[in-house]
């Protein structure tokens, strides 16, 4: 009997120690709000944005030619205009100015202008490179200047940028076809102060090209797309 009184004892000691372990189920769990089979809200409606459309205005107005190259000249010289050089061009007996576009210094051309030529105008070769393949099938582009000497200016290194960026979006010219003279002929041109790679590599337009219409967004050769480099400068002198 004693020893039956003590095991009773010791078991209402653990239970007064350990008053959980003699709880039921539901007064557990008692407190806790019921789960909500409610389902979740619907998810905001998807919004589509408008396409980018990239404008070029150099775009001419006869089929394009088949272009593979875009090839950098620098004019050798302190000044000079599209009417200088094709002077100085007729001078050798050719047709006229063998570049399809030039980019002034700011003497006799506006600082980071672009003007283009005769023979873009037409879709027709180039007489710039010295190799058929490139005055064929590349964009001739001359910066005004001797970069041999001096550096081009900030201007100029924006308005190639960006003309490289348009030529490149319009005729699937990849940045690898993006030369210097030098690399098809032996020359310096465009000079020891010049960065190619800067010009090649600079910019890429991950956009839709779409008819131009006004239920979409237009964006101009000068303006800035993103954050992409070489596109964060003023207008200039489009012709």
């Amino acid at each position: 009997m004693e020893s039956a009184r003590g095991c009773l004892l010791l078991l209402l000691s653990f239970a007064a120690v350990l008053p959980g372990c003699w709880q039921s189920p539901n007064a557990q769990y008692g407190a806790y709000p019921p789960a909500s089979l409610t389902p979740p809200s619907s998810p905001p409606p998807m919004i589509i944005q408008r396409p980018l459309v990239v404008q070029n205005p150099w775009k001419p107005s006869v089929p394009s030619r088949d272009w593979r190259h875009i090839v950098i000249h620098h004019s050798a010289s302190e000044g000079g205009s599209v009417e200088s050089i094709d002077k100085a061009h007729k001078g050798r007996g050719w047709d006229g100015v063998g570049y399809h576009f030039v980019i002034g210094n700011g003497d006799g051309m506006g600082d980071g202008e672009i003007e283009s030529t005769f023979r873009w105008r037409g879709q027709t070769h180039g007489a710039h490179a010295g190799n058929n393949e490139y005055n064929q099938h590349g964009i001739g582009i001359c910066l005004i200047g001797n970069f041999d000497e001096e550096y081009p200016s900030p201007a100029q290194m924006a308005a190639v940028k960006r003309l490289v960026a348009v030529l490149k979006h319009e005729y699937g010219v990849p940045s690898d076809e993006v030369i210097a003279h030098r690399d098809v002929k032996a020359t310096a041109c465009p000079g020891k102060h010049f960065s190619i790679a800067e010009i090649s590599q600079s910019v890429e337009l991950p956009l839709v090209s779409l008819p131009v219409s006004g239920q979409y967004q237009v964006v101009g050769a000068w303006q800035t797309v993103g954050t992409l480099p070489g596109m964060t400068v003023e207008r200039s002198l489009l012709r």
